[in-house]
């Protein structure tokens, strides 16, 4: 899996502004332990996703996705979520687009000791937890 190309997926669907996006705040981390134990069986499939997410951004922009403008970004990430693709995909679309934001939501926004919310960023950003004073 192309981890720069997921890295600019993740900050796509959850962009850095006041508080850290969700690469920083560890949802990349929290994939790879999600693909290694309890969604091993998904694994090949949301790698197929990435690799395409960078096949549909070459085809449509002459560029792989991280290397796009985040406009660019969000089209090709629309194009997907509604299914209206320009290159093959080996697997469907709008399910990869559908695992895609439900895994990242749920490493931005679990439990620190799941290894994403890394500093429990979400959980301050919502009020769940305190700032720490530093």
């Amino acid at each position: 899996m192309d981890l720069e190309t997921l890295r600019a997926v993740v900050d796509c669907l959850i962009p850095p502004d006041d508080f850290a996006g969700a690469y920083e705040a560890g949802v990349c981390d929290y994939l790879a332990r999600l693909f290694q134990t309890d969604m091993v069986e998904q694994r090949d499939f949301f790698s197929a996703g990435i690799e395409a997410i960078d096949a549909e951004a070459t085809l449509r922009f002459d560029r792989p996705f991280a290397a796009l403008t985040p406009d660019q970004q969000t089209l090709t990430l629309q194009a997907i979520e509604s299914g209206d693709v320009a290159s093959a995909w080996v697997i469907p679309p709008q399910l990869f687009f559908e695992l895609l934001v439900h895994t990242t939501a749920e490493g931005y926004y679990s439990d620190p000791q799941q290894g994403g919310n890394r500093g429990s960023t979400s959980w301050v950003m919502t009020g769940f937890e305190e700032r720490a004073e530093s």
